[in-house]
């Protein structure tokens, strides 16, 4: 096996590999050509061998899910018969957005591509600028009135 610094935690994952099924399927299978460590408390003998087996079998299995997964998005895109020209690779560095749950849609023919936490926040936005709006409103009505009921006061 090749030499490994050590196993990294979440956040120092790089958000690529995170962004969708196959990617993640493809960071373990790079996790699993680590090296083992006294840390590790893997079985001796026999055992060993069985353990190898096992890991080496979930290795197989990954990835054989994502060779169907691309044969699968290969024959899609034969089927849909989109033109090779059409798919464009995305800029070095950058990072896929999150298409994942969203709120349901009003209906409207334009498309959205924002996840939930997305259209969360531009609806906090827009709470907190009425509220803005609502609060600068009632002061100018409050003046407003304090100037009509005093006009001397005003001047």
């Amino acid at each position: 096996m090749a030499t490994a610094e050590h196993e990294p935690d979440g956040s120092e994952i790089d958000p690529i590999w995170t962004t969708s099924r196959t990617a993640r399927q493809i960071y373990a299978l790079g996790e699993v050509d680590k090296t083992d460590t006294p840390e590790d408390n893997l079985p001796q003998g026999e055992e060993r061998s069985e353990q190898f087996v096992l890991e080496v079998s979930e290795y197989f299995e990954r990835l054989d899910s994502i060779q169907v997964a691309i044969r699968s998005s290969l024959a899609h895109i034969r089927h849909s018969r989109i033109a090779p020209s059409a798919i464009n690779a995305p800029p070095p560095g950058s990072v896929p957005p999150s298409l994942g749950v969203g709120l349901p849609s009003d209906g409207s023919t334009t498309a959205r591509t924002r996840g939930l936490q997305e259209e969360r926040i531009e609806r906090d936005a827009w709470k907190g600028i009425l509220a803005a709006l609502t609060r600068i409103k009632e002061e100018q009505e409050s003046k407003m009135k304090v100037d009509s009921e005093n006009p001397s006061a005003s001047r």
